[in-house]
């Protein structure tokens, strides 16, 4: 590995610090699978998929997609954001999930009002959307300081 550093002139040991933090960076994650808030996600979309197979016939075209959209698009933007050239794209595409996340606890709440689904249903996945949301804000601030 060749690392080419320009200590003189403006930022120096800046410079120096974001060149090895982003090497460290690309070499300690081979891949988008390796980070656990993508893991969590994948979790997420799979749990979301069984429950809602329970939600009525009608809801096909309604709840029930849009419910899981918003959760293949948790990991999915994750993904997308890893593949990007730049750290800022990243952590706009996490910034992203964060949305979708919202979207699959609102309507989570939304099946439970209409009795879709129980509390004791949903609980489990609130508690990992909760997780996984501490997990991107952690991506988020350690891709940002980087």
């Amino acid at each position: 590995m060749v690392v080419v550093v320009c200590v003189g002139g403006k930022g120096g040991f800046i410079d120096l610090l974001h060149i090895i933090t982003t090497i460290l960076y690309v070499t300690l994650m081979q891949t988008y699978r390796d980070l656990l808030v993508w893991q969590k996600g994948i979790e997420l979309c799979e749990s979301i998929y069984v429950i809602s197979r329970e939600f009525p016939r009608e809801e096909l075209y309604g709840l029930t997609t849009q419910i899981r959209r918003a959760a293949v698009s948790v990991p999915s933007n994750i993904a997308e954001g890893s593949g990007r050239t730049t750290r800022g794209e990243f952590v706009q595409s996490v910034g992203h999930r964060r949305g979708s996340l919202f979207e699959v606890e609102t309507q989570l709440l939304v099946a439970q009002r209409v009795s879709y689904l129980c509390k004791e249903q949903i609980q489990p996945l609130l508690v990992l959307t909760d997780e996984i949301g501490r997990l991107s804000s952690g991506l988020i601030r350690s891709l940002s300081t980087a």
